[in-house]
């Protein structure tokens, strides 16, 4: 019986939002708002987002012994998280540091502190939360080396999504065993090694070359593009007002990772995780906008 519909290992961090009419240029100096610090980290904010549809959701990571991340253990136990896999220690909590204009868009520089100190060891150590665990999320806010850890330690008839985000080139190890890869068009070109030319459906087919067993291609506005060897198709997105951007990709890989643990297809978790992703991008900040499962109804 598994105890976790999804187990996340990856970053905590603390989220530190300043907003600009608009984002400086090289040199230049421009006004912000006042800073808001929001609990953060695409691994915190997979959790959070998780938890907060209903899933039963624990995270495997690293936060320093400071204010910051008292702040994100309990933004996350408020979410209903498990964090008995949250470390501390090692160096400071994780921070982020964002700016955020008009239209919604963000610049994002990540110190990642703590995150950098999830080793290898520490995934061997929590193999009870891999044991239990329908599915399993990571990231590259963590070392590589660590995730390609957490690809050797998942359950037999477990599921892993990956988002490699910061971008990188992935061990083939790693590729073989996301069910799916989640990328946009960024992430794709880095992946792949090359510019992403041709349609979505082009840069799918070049991604399941390289081994995944399927892959989600996000494409912002025009939704997403879901494919397996059985083929591929588009996810309409859901029209919103966006206010802030920060985090709806962490809300959107976190509900698709949920409804694939829960049997759905990769085109209708991928539909689901749209309307989830959309919700989040109503609100400021990241884990403090996430829907509850009853407002993804009523969008």
């Amino acid at each position: 019986m598994n105890t976790y519909d999804l187990l996340v290992v990856g970053s905590a961090n603390a989220d530190l939002v300043v907003g600009v009419d608009r984002r400086p240029a090289a040199g230049e100096t421009v006004l912000g708002s006042d800073l808001v610090t929001h609990p953060g980290g695409k691994g915190a904010n997979q959790a959070v987002a998780a938890a907060k549809l209903g899933a039963r959701t624990a995270l495997l990571g690293r936060v320093g012994d400071d204010g910051h991340g008292t702040l994100l253990r309990e933004s996350m136990e408020s979410a209903g998280v498990d964090t008995s896999g949250v470390l501390v220690g090692g160096a400071p909590t994780g921070v982020a540091l964002i700016t955020v204009d008009p239209s919604g868009d963000n610049s994002i520089v990540v110190s990642p502190g703590a995150n950098g100190r999830l080793t290898p060891d520490d995934v061997r150590a929590a193999g009870e939360l891999f044991a239990g665990a329908r599915v399993v999320s990571t990231l590259l806010e963590i070392p590589l080396e660590t995730v390609a850890e957490v690809a050797r330690s998942v359950a037999e008839g477990a599921r892993l999504v990956l988002n490699p985000s910061p971008p990188a080139p992935l061990p083939d190890e790693v590729l073989a065993v996301c069910d799916p890869l989640i990328v946009n068009e960024h992430e794709a070109r880095v992946v792949l090694g090359t510019d992403t030319e041709g349609e979505p459906e082009d840069w799918a087919r070049a991604l399941l070359a390289l081994g995944p067993r399927s892959v989600v291609i996000t494409l912002g506005a025009q939704g997403a593009l879901v494919a397996d060897a059985s083929g591929s198709s588009r996810v309409a997105s859901v029209k919103v007002k966006a206010v802030d951007t920060t985090g709806a990709g962490d809300a959107f890989t976190a509900a698709l990772a949920w409804r694939l643990g829960t049997g759905e297809s990769l085109a209708e978790a991928a539909a689901y995780a749209a309307r989830v992703g959309a919700a989040a991008v109503t609100k400021q900040g990241a884990q403090v906008s996430y829907p509850t499962a009853e407002e993804v109804v009523a969008l």
